[in-house]
């Protein structure tokens, strides 16, 4: 039995070094762009309705929400994807994926958590941290994305970057420092994974 354990633990390694080494096509274009109008829409709810200097925690709570329905229908979507284009590697294919972002999205559901408990002053540095964050993953992202998504990783690291200069200035929560920055983002995204679809189907 332990040469059979053995060999099948052999087989998983050798399925986890391929799904390292071949291009995922996980993510779909039509819900990235749907999850950039999610942003949009969040942010011109949140001018209408919310005033983020009176409520940092409601403003938080809020786009905490965004991300989590935006990563369920990613998720959803990156499932059904992965099995129709990986086969075999489906499971490796997505355990490599989720075991990439998902470090970035605990360090970014962590830093939350401890600035509005222990330094609520200092909320205003998350949304620019959060747009860096992303942008770092998907620059490291790019051993298994289509090489295009650096545009957007470079998009999501400038933008936040560039909210961290203006909110440092007032010091305030805006709902438009997120909606912009990941509503052009994830536009971005989803038009250079549209074209390397197209660019995959050419081959």
């Amino acid at each position: 039995m332990s040469d059979l354990h053995k060999a099948l633990a052999d087989i998983g390694n050798i399925r986890l070094r391929l799904a390292a080494g071949t291009l995922f096509r996980g993510f779909g274009p039509s819900v990235i762009a749907a999850t950039g109008l999610i942003a949009i829409a969040t942010a011109t709810v949140q001018s209408l309705l919310l005033d983020p200097a009176g409520d940092a925690f409601t403003f938080f709570a809020v786009w905490a929400a965004v991300a989590v329905v935006s990563a369920a229908l990613i998720g959803i979507e990156m499932i059904a994807r992965t099995r129709r284009h990986h086969g075999g590697l489906a499971d490796a294919m997505l355990f490599h994926a989720v075991e990439h972002f998902l470090p970035v999205g605990a360090a970014g559901a962590v830093v939350c958590v401890v600035l509005l408990r222990f330094a609520p002053d200092a909320s205003w540095i998350l949304p620019g941290l959060w747009q860096m964050l992303l942008g770092v993953g998907l620059f490291v992202g790019l051993r298994f994305l289509p090489r295009s998504i650096a545009i957007a990783a470079a998009w999501y690291f400038l933008a936040g970057a560039a909210v961290l200069i203006m909110s440092s200035q007032s010091r305030a929560l805006s709902p438009w420092a997120m909606g912009i920055p990941f509503g052009i983002g994830q536009f971005v995204m989803a038009a250079l994974l549209h074209i390397a679809e197209g660019e995959d189907g050419q081959d």
